[in-house]
């Protein structure tokens, strides 16, 4: 495993170097943080230099209050200059992630959308974590199905190359994500991590399908992503769900405009929350997963899947249009080469 190289700054610190209780009486009057300020903070709990209780605080304040662009980008420029980076050897990758968080216990959408996009021929470099306030997140599924964590580029290139795919589990790329793990796990609900997630995927992929779990993250999504210049698309089901979920209508912002569309637009079908669930347990999280991929999915199931995987394939423009992407997100389910896929990638883990 690459060891993590640390950027010792030191010029002055506007709160001193292990100052968290001035930093938390500054946030408490109701103050925000400038960028350099958030990204100094974050690269210090990088360092473990604050105690689990500090950061337990410190995370709680953006629980009481919204972030700010500037605080958001600071963090994410931190995480950035930390991260063990990866060099796909300029394979135009994509990746599908949700910021997670919306509370409703969904399976792993993401993650089969992420399959069925590899099996119709477009490359994935897929980020993800354990899930913090939901049973099941990417890396549990991922883990469950036999894949190894590692964070070697020449390796995650083979898988690129050869199954289609990769996967990043986040704390190998991510010294703060490691160090605040234990603390989300406890908290059980959805912190500003939530938000950076998506944002500081190691492998800077080309495209983006990103799941925001509310309008204002949206809009600070939206901001975020049209400065990158990259093709990007940021779905958000109207009923609160951080991906396309077909139980209302979903808003679609990408960098050409934004957009509302019907569920029958989508997945061809409206379906109830009960038929999207994903288990009480990882285990149980991992036989919908495999069931589904194996072409053996409910009517909703695959409908919702099929609708994710398709608006990611839309996002290359490889497609005219999103019924084409549609077509061939059901191709590569039914033909069997999303499946093929997973198997290849978990045979070459198991070497």
């Amino acid at each position: 495993m690459k060891e993590v190289k640390y950027n010792h700054d030191k010029k002055n610190h506007p709160f001193g170097v292990r100052g968290m209780k001035k930093i938390l009486q500054y946030l408490f009057e109701h103050k925000t943080l400038s960028r350099e300020q958030a990204k100094e903070i974050l690269t210090n709990i990088s360092k473990a230099l604050y105690s689990e209780h500090e950061v337990t605080a410190f995370i709680t304040v953006f629980l009481m209050r919204s972030i700010t662009i500037e605080e958001l980008q600071g963090f994410r420029d931190a995480l950035l200059e930390l991260c063990v980076k990866v060099d796909l050897d300029g394979h135009k990758t994509m990746d599908i992630v949700g910021t997670g968080g919306d509370g409703k216990n969904t399976f792993n959408i993401s993650t089969l959308a992420c399959f069925i996009v590899a099996g119709a021929g477009q490359r994935v470099a897929k980020h993800g974590n354990y899930g913090a306030s939901a049973i099941s997140g990417a890396s549990n599924v991922m883990e469950q199905l036999g894949y190894k964590f590692k964070n070697d580029s020449s390796q995650l290139k083979k898988e690129i190359e050869e199954a289609g795919i990769c996967f990043m589990h986040a704390p190998m790329f991510h010294p703060a994500l490691k160090t605040v793990g234990p603390i989300r796990k406890n908290l059980g609900i959805r912190t500003f991590f939530n938000m950076l997630g998506p944002m500081v995927n190691p492998a800077s992929p080309e495209y983006q399908l990103v799941g925001v779990y509310n309008l204002e993250m949206a809009r600070i999504y939206t901001y975020l992503l049209q400065q990158s210049g990259k093709p990007f698309t940021i779905i958000h089901g109207l009923d609160g769900y951080d991906e396309i979920s077909l139980t209302n209508d979903t808003k679609v912002i990408t960098n050409k405009g934004e957009y509302i569309m019907t569920p029958e637009q989508l997945g061809k079908r409206m379906v109830s929350p009960e038929n999207i669930l994903g288990g009480n347990s990882v285990e149980e999280a991992s036989k919908i997963f495999l069931k589904i991929i194996k072409g053996e999915g409910t009517f909703a199931q695959n409908a919702v899947v099929l609708a994710n995987a398709a608006m990611a394939l839309h996002c290359t423009a490889d497609y005219k249009n999103y019924d084409d992407a549609y077509h061939a997100a059901v191709e590569s389910l039914e033909s069997g080469r999303a499946y093929g896929v997973l198997k290849k990638l978990v045979e070459m883990n198991a070497a």
